[in-house]
């Protein structure tokens, strides 16, 4: 059913807009659409909707509480319009300050398009800007170019699930911690420029590249996952990397010496890369991987 603006409230402004009062709080709120610069302490509930690029300025701290749904709408009409992002095409949440989004088990926070129809691609990401913080837990993401995408940031995300996007989770030297996620159906699970990830005791399903390395790792701890049979490839690793990449103690679906040069794009196909180091690897599939409320 199309989206009807006379059966939600408004909002727009380059100044504040606070959506919901911690303090008036109701049971169930009705949709909001917010677009432009968002200031101070707020608080998502409910069904929120964002139209073009929506800024949380530094000085702002938004907390999204457990079951909220953010739809992200076509960008047109909203500041933004259709092609002036300051990442990717598609309607966006970009965080200056901080963002807590916990759900739970029985609640968890889900951001996609608007249509629930749309290809991976409809809507940009929520984007973290130089020295902002973010914290996800219990989330499901769908149908973004980027789901999270992290530049010179701080950012946890554990226990959620990135399906059906172009790419799950996108980081750019940044300090990331990555646990227990299940990343599936993406065109690629996660892709890092540099940064200082911890990725462990994550899924990855049905990708078609797992884990893709664009340019000189250091101080990264990719353990303890389990890396299932990729439709193209596991690790791809970017032209920027001509030093090895190790990716020991990890679990890896139908991985053998004789398959591994196929699902591995490293200095075995291009001699300026370096190569992708994984064994030892785990024989058994490590406990406890992936979001333990989805099976």
């Amino acid at each position: 059913m199309p989206l009807r603006l006379s059966s939600v409230l408004l909002v727009v402004s380059t100044v504040a807009v606070l959506l919901l009062s911690p303090g008036c709080l109701r049971s169930s709120p009705p949709p909001v659409i917010v677009a432009g610069e968002l200031r101070g302490d707020l608080t998502w509930a409910g069904e929120v909707f964002i139209g073009g690029d929506v800024t949380l300025t530094a000085d702002a701290r938004l907390t999204i509480l457990p079951g909220t749904v953010v739809r992200f709408l076509d960008p047109v009409g909203y500041p933004g319009g259709e092609s002036d992002h300051p990442y990717f095409p598609g309607s966006e949440l970009n965080v200056e300050g901080v963002l807590t989004a916990f759900g739970t088990a029985d609640a968890p926070i889900v951001f996609a398009a608007a249509d629930g129809n749309a290809p991976a691609g409809s809507w940009g990401a929520v984007n973290f800007a130089e020295g902002s913080r973010g914290a996800f837990r219990y989330c499901v993401f769908r149908q973004a170019d980027s789901a999270i995408h992290c530049r010179e940031a701080t950012v946890e995300v554990t226990d959620s699930l990135f399906e059906n996007n172009h790419v799950g989770i996108r980081f750019h030297t940044s300090r990331m911690r990555i646990e227990h996620n299940l990343l599936r159906g993406n065109g690629t699970g996660i892709r890092f420029h540099f940064g200082s990830p911890v990725v462990r005791w994550n899924r990855f399903a049905d990708n078609r590249i797992n884990l893709f390395v664009t340019a000189h790792p250091s101080d990264y701890h990719i353990e303890n996952n389990r890396f299932g049979r990729p439709l193209e490839y596991q690790v791809v690793l970017g032209e920027e990397v001509p030093e090895d990449v190790r990716l020991l103690n990890n679990f890896w679906d139908d991985m053998t010496a004789d398959t591994e040069f196929e699902q591995v794009f490293d200095g075995r196909r291009a001699p300026y890369l370096g190569r992708v180091q994984v064994e030892p690897f785990l024989t058994v599939s490590p406990t406890g991987v992936g979001p333990s409320w989805i099976r």
